[in-house]
């Protein structure tokens, strides 16, 4: 008898790049991605976040604002294409809609929904020129599927994510490039720590999230490494959902 054989989780010969890998989700998708075999880049936009965790994984830390869309476009125009993309840099402005101002408006969707879909536009064009196959995975949120107090920003930035990342898998398939997301419940990183300081937010987190506890970065990085190799060879335009339970209630 012949037994099936799992498909490989290793990424070696690979080439990764992750923005907003400095610190939290971001950084975490590249250990994972570094400790499976790949060639990682680490971007964002202060050298002193990615430096020394380049250095520890053996990867390339590259300053880049991706706001700047002509400086995306330009940087991935100069170099061989790669094969993963984590679309991690995200921003949250948490407030009542009726405190929203249109700045705090611009720098949400700005960075969570027209950064992130120009980094996956250039990112695939050159993968497209070269004729590479390969996985996009962009960090959405449980709030890309449902709705939160405060939240209608981050919330209508990461519907919308959840919205592109669909039709980008349709509009890939055909060459080979699957685009799918990764929806996290809360999880303990430096952009939310001060968040739980706040002991009623915490209660009321705590008793959304089944499981019974906030997310960890480690909570995620099996899903990061799952979605960047053959091991999902057969899933696109779809979301993995990690939040403890939240959006089944």
């Amino acid at each position: 008898m012949t037994l099936p054989i799992t498909p490989s989780f290793r990424l070696d010969g690979r080439r990764a790049i992750v923005t907003g890998a400095g610190r939290g989700i971001g950084l975490a998708a590249a250990a994972a991605l570094a400790q499976a075999g790949a060639q990682v880049t680490l971007i964002a936009r202060t050298a002193s976040e990615i430096e020394a965790a380049a250095a520890e994984m053996g990867g390339e830390a590259v300053i880049l604002d991706v706001s700047n869309i002509a400086a995306v476009k330009a940087f991935f125009a100069d170099r061989p294409g790669f094969h993963i993309l984590v679309n991690n840099a995200g921003t949250n402005r948490p407030k009542p809609m009726w405190d929203v101002s249109e700045e705090d408006y611009d720098a949400v969707y700005d960075l969570n929904v027209k950064s992130a879909f120009f980094v996956a536009q250039a990112c695939t064009q050159r993968m497209i020129a070269e004729g590479l196959q390969g996985s996009l995975i962009h960090i959405s949120s449980q709030m890309g599927h449902v709705g939160g107090p405060s939240r209608s920003l981050y919330c209508g930035s990461k519907w919308a994510l959840e919205g592109m990342n669909k039709a980008f898998a349709l509009d890939l398939a055909a060459h080979g490039i699957r685009s799918n997301t990764i929806a996290p419940t809360f999880i303990e990183t430096p952009l939310t720590k001060p968040y739980f300081e706040d002991a009623a937010f915490k209660d009321h987190v705590l008793s959304k999230i089944k499981l019974g506890r906030i997310g960890q970065v480690e909570d995620l990085m099996g899903a990061v490494l799952f979605l960047a190799s053959d091991a999902s060879a057969l899933m696109t335009g779809t979301s993995m959902v990690i939040d403890g339970g939240w959006t089944a209630d």
